[in-house]
């Protein structure tokens, strides 16, 4: 068992996040996404989409229409699905969501009440070839955002339960079409049981997290219930490859509740709620019951649990939905991590981890750790609090850290909890507060320089010009090169968007508004 101090686990954790080293840059936007496993979508667009602001993130300045060809085109490379929440995913991971389109279609609801003829829409879109919402019929039978049409509903469900895919967008529209005609002969024909479905996405997840504890890697996939259990026992087991390491300072694990692992597709799925636009979502676990809220709370770490939404494209649970980790028994009422025995894990055919007196063997290859930093620990060391992707702990992470400004859907911070304990920084998007009580600001976008996240942004746009409306610093913040990172995040985000001109309207602390606004006009000290 592997010990890592909490800047080793930051880490690794940036460069498995491509915010750490010249690697990240390897492939563009299609290996930046198959580094991820899911970048999450959504509707808000401030100085661009949030999905855009990830390739951003960690690309710098690639042009906006190259990030969406390259998640967009034909033949496809990516699909539209339930992850985290409404993701993009790379196209060979379509047989990896056969649970979830599994659980949806035993349910027999989603947030609306299915029409009894959907298949009349599967039929028009196998003789009219690829639609969108419009093409059927329209999106909204009245002005509530989530009043969708029964041919938006028909198209919704039929998306969930895998006779439609989602491959590509017109402007921001879905374009749906058959899943025989969009997905791949080989991919739409290989069939996985539950059980592979989240072994498999257990070490996706691993790997795109880097460390993680057991309620990080839940909240990746948002699995609950058998789900939960299944990835609970492809840890103990070693299935998913990934190896138990403990990270100071990180919650120790506690003892695992036991929960059956049921084999059989089919959920119960009953709702206490009587509102028929909440049903099914609440019950089942639905990824897209609550994309902005529902991994805040999980973790116990500070919580904006908010009710989420104001478009019809399916991205966001129905108004009056909200769904708190803390009463989901699989996840922050469980342990973050299952404790595995030595024999448990000896006895693994994956071969990927075996704890024992000599340390960790990493699929027989060599464990290079930066000295005093990272130590093997014998069975009788500290209990392990995370799982870690083995090929993260192979070598130390090295290079340069990004500086930039980083989308509140990112996949770095889009576990709240985990952020806070990652960073020591405590984030809420105050989208949904009103006005008077937000602290930060509409859409603030955290910093990040130096592989820490030292303040936040709430930017805008006016013509040609980028807009600070409030910069905000961490109160540890005291450095000359921290402002400095703050004015090229700036800089550069701007001129990303075509903006010639920064304006910084507010900062907070006072202490470091006259350094910011005398370092704004000397422009950026480095053009990525």
């Amino acid at each position: 068992m592997t010990e890592l101090s909490a800047d080793d686990a930051r880490r690794l954790i940036l460069r498995a996040q491509g915010l750490l080293g010249a690697d990240a840059r390897r492939g563009g936007v299609e290996g930046m996404l198959r580094r991820l496993g899911a970048v999450q979508l959504d509707t808000i667009s401030v100085l661009a989409r949030s999905h855009e602001l990830v390739a951003y993130g960690r690309l710098g300045a690639v042009g906006r229409e190259t990030i969406e060809r390259a998640y967009w085109h034909n033949p496809a490379r990516s699909f539209e699905y339930w992850c985290h929440a409404a993701c993009i995913l790379p196209i060979e991971h379509w047989p990896l969501y056969d649970f979830r389109r599994r659980a949806y279609r035993a349910s027999k609801q989603r947030w609306h009440e299915v029409p009894p003829d959907f298949e009349k829409v599967l039929h028009q879109v196998r003789d009219s070839g690829p639609v969108t919402t419009s093409d059927i019929g329209g999106a909204k039978k009245s002005a509530e955002w989530w009043d969708w049409s029964d041919s938006k509903i028909a198209l919704e469900w039929l998306l969930d339960i895998g006779e439609l895919v989602c491959t590509r967008r017109i402007g921001w529209r879905r374009v749906y079409d058959l899943a025989e005609r969009a997905v791949p002969a080989d991919l739409l024909g290989l069939e996985l049981t539950d059980e592979e479905c989240i072994v498999r996405l257990a070490r996706i997840a691993g790997a795109a997290l880097g460390v993680a504890t057991r309620a990080d890697l839940i909240d990746f996939l948002r699995l609950k219930g058998p789900h939960a259990a299944m990835l609970d026992e492809a840890l103990a087991s070693g299935a998913a490859g990934l190896v138990p390491v403990h990270v100071a300072g990180w919650p120790e694990a506690r003892p695992p509740r036991r929960t059956a692992v049921v084999t059989s597709p089919a959920i119960s799925v009953t709702s206490p709620s009587p509102n028929p636009a909440t049903r099914g979502a609440a019950a089942l676990g639905a990824p897209g019951s609550d994309d902005l809220a529902s991994s805040e709370a999980a973790d116990k770490g500070p919580s904006d649990l908010l009710t989420a939404g104001a478009t019809d494209q399916g991205l966001s649970g129905p108004p009056g939905l909200t769904v708190s980790h803390a009463a989901d028994p699989g996840l922050s009422g469980s342990p973050d991590l299952v404790t595995a025995g030595t024999a448990g894990l000896a006895g693994s055919s994956s071969g990927s981890a075996l704890p024992g007196a000599d340390g960790l063997v990493v699929s027989g290859a060599s464990m290079i750790v930066s000295p005093g930093s990272v130590r093997s620990a014998g069975i009788g060391g500290r209990a392990p609090n995370a799982w870690a992707d083995p090929e993260a702990l192979a070598s130390v992470p090295r290079g340069r850290h990004r500086t930039t400004l980083v989308s509140p859907f990112d996949s770095l911070i889009w576990h709240r909890g985990r952020t806070s304990r990652i960073f020591g920084f405590d984030y809420q998007l105050e989208i949904y507060v009103p006005k008077p009580k937000r602290v930060h600001g509409y859409f603030t976008m955290p910093v990040l320089a130096g592989g820490k996240l030292i303040g936040r942004v709430d930017p805008a746009r006016e013509g040609s010009t980028f807009v600070a409306r409030h910069v905000s610093f961490e109160s540890s913040v005291v450095r000359a090169v921290d402002i400095a990172a703050v004015r090229d995040a700036l800089w550069s985000a701007a001129s990303w968007v075509g903006c010639t001109d920064v304006r910084v309207e507010r900062v907070t602390s006072e202490a470091h508004t006259r350094p910011l606004l005398d370092a704004l006009p000397l422009g950026p000290s480095d053009p990525r």
